[in-house]
């Protein structure tokens, strides 16, 4: 499909933002920006009281296609002013734009190209998640959208339930009214997973598309935190778990039982594993508080949401939640929640012999471990960097899992240490891996820390078994006795480097570097604004 190249004006965006002057422009100019096709952008007020709406009033004197509307009351969401801008538009398409994000050059014209030439009610594309102020981008659900896809119903495509977002969407104006699709009105964090459930359950015609139609800002420094970063808070948690019981409650209700129980399993995979690698960051209280909730919530779960794929990390996480009344095994939780996955010793078995989470939940089985793919295990490695004026070397220790390490014949680990917010690679190596008396295989390489240079560099692992199956790996980082100290290491080409291996909320290996002087200095002085705050 090739957008035309003047496109009818049949797109209206509604742009909904609240105290947000110092974006919602730029939101606002990238939606008119991508041309003919946008019949108008409804840009809804949800009560600013930061000159957001004198500021949109401004842009509309001075752009035929913009309408404001000014909500009398703010609603405390985003879901009532999405709502008021549906109402409003007057075009045959409609999609959603938030006032802190943009439309990149052509979104529209690929999405409506492909409304019109599949007549789908629905067509979706690729989001970026940009982080800001470095620029790193992450696609979203990038699976979805390697390639073009029409789907004459959303069942074909269970998977689309991982895609929650509203945004990266176009929608027939006329499907979303003549089936009374809205978002949940109010304060009602996480209104999108409602929205997108009620848009699946009512079975549209859907066209996927590979481009990227949306660009998604997160800006962890602000003073005020979107929804789905601010997660300290135990009230986030019970929305989120709200908001997924009443998607799953919409598919059911409406007889999409596939897509439903693929809500279920989304949430184990997605939603269970996200919080759990936080829980360590967490006190007590709210800890206490996360297990029974998520225990309750766990208990409406049937045999059939545990039967398929027992052994995913989420279910064997959920399955450890419900088999305990309190908190319980947090560091090995995070480990397993980790992507890649990791499930760290002990390696218990019950009497019989049967693999089992741990000697004291012996009916929590592991026993498909014995048959799954081995390089589909959630196999463990331990990293230990100790920085040193010379080589500083990177030890890695390979795990024995119930003998199936051992079966497969594991040779070789490749490391390579990649920028966080670059996505370049760094110092590629590859290392024999040598057996221990320990149940364990060793490896080690140096590391040339001045090479690598300034960042936030995460260390990334391949390994390669006998028959030439691989599997990619993060590293469990080996805390203790001072292995994860700051150090200061002379440099003959920076002067001195300040280097600080980390465990990340998911405990695997990272390292941040700060090049000469001036870097040192830097980072020394956010060490003390962090302190005296």
């Amino acid at each position: 499909m090739h957008p035309h190249p003047q496109q009818a004006p049949h797109v209206s965006v509604v742009v909904i933002g609240y105290n947000d002057v110092a974006h919602i422009s730029d939101a606002v100019r990238s939606a008119l920006a991508q041309g003919a096709a946008v019949r108008e952008v409804v840009a809804v007020d949800d009560c600013s009281t930061d000159g957001t709406f004198e500021l949109l009033t401004r842009l509309a004197g001075t752009e035929p296609r913009m309408r404001v509307i000014r909500r009398e009351v703010n609603s405390g969401g985003c879901g009532s002013p999405r709502n008021t801008g549906i109402d409003a538009v007057t075009s045959p398409y409609v999609m959603f734009l938030d006032s802190d994000d943009i439309l990149p050059p052509g979104a529209v014209d690929a999405l409506l190209t492909a409304a019109t030439e599949e007549h789908a009610e629905v067509v979706s594309g690729l989001c970026v998640r940009r982080e800001l102020p470095s620029g790193r981008e992450v696609l979203w659900q990038e699976r979805l959208y390697t390639k073009n896809a029409v789907l004459a119903r959303p069942a074909q495509l269970p998977r689309l339930v991982h895609d929650t977002l509203c945004v990266n969407k176009l929608y027939r104006t006329d499907f979303l009214r003549e089936h009374g699709i809205r978002f949940p009105e109010g304060h009602f964090p996480y209104e999108d997973f409602v929205f997108t459930a009620r848009v699946l359950a009512a079975g549209p015609r859907m066209a996927l598309i590979p481009d990227q139609v949306y660009v998604w800002h997160v800006r962890r420094s602000a003073e005020r935190l979107s929804i789905s970063l601010d997660r300290a808070g135990i009230d986030n948690w019970r929305a989120r778990t709200e908001a997924s019981r009443l998607a799953y409650e919409i598919l059911l209700g409406a007889g999409q039982k596939e897509l439903a129980r693929a809500a279920r399993a989304k949430f184990l995979d997605h939603e269970l594993r996200m919080y759990a690698r936080e829980l360590g960051l967490r006190d007590a209280d709210y800890q206490r508080a996360w297990w029974a909730h998520t225990r309750e919530y766990l208990s409406e779960y049937d045999a059939a949401d545990w039967s398929l794929n027992p052994t995913a990390p989420g279910r064997i996480l959920g399955r450890v939640v419900l088999a305990s009344p309190e908190p319980r095994d947090l560091p090995r939780l995070k480990e397993l929640a980790a992507r890649p996955a990791r499930l760290c010793p002990p390696y218990a078995r019950a009497e019989d012999g049967t693999p089992v989470w741990s000697d004291d939940l012996p009916q929590l089985t592991l026993e498909p471990y014995l048959t799954r793919p081995v390089h589909r295990l959630p196999l463990a490695v331990d990293a230990e960097l100790r920085p040193r004026a010379g080589a500083t070397r990177l030890r890695l220790r390979l795990h024995e899992m119930y003998g199936r390490v051992a079966e497969a014949s594991p040779e070789t680990l490749e490391v390579e240490w990649r920028h966080r917010e670059e996505g370049r690679a760094a110092q590629r190596t590859t290392v024999a891996l040598t057996p221990s008396a320990d149940d364990t295989w060793s490896a080690e390489t140096a590391v040339d820390l001045a090479a690598l240079g300034a960042g936030t560099w995460d260390l990334r692992l391949q390994l390669r078994f006998a028959d030439g199956v691989t599997q990619e790996m993060a590293a469990h980082a080996w805390e203790g006795a001072g292995r994860l100290r700051r150090s200061a290491v002379p440099s003959l080409r920076h002067g001195v480097l300040l280097v600080q291996p980390y465990a990340t909320h998911s405990g695997s290996l990272a390292l941040r570097v700060a090049t000469g002087l001036r870097g040192v200095a830097s980072v020394l002085r956010g060490r003390l604004r962090r302190l005296l705050h």
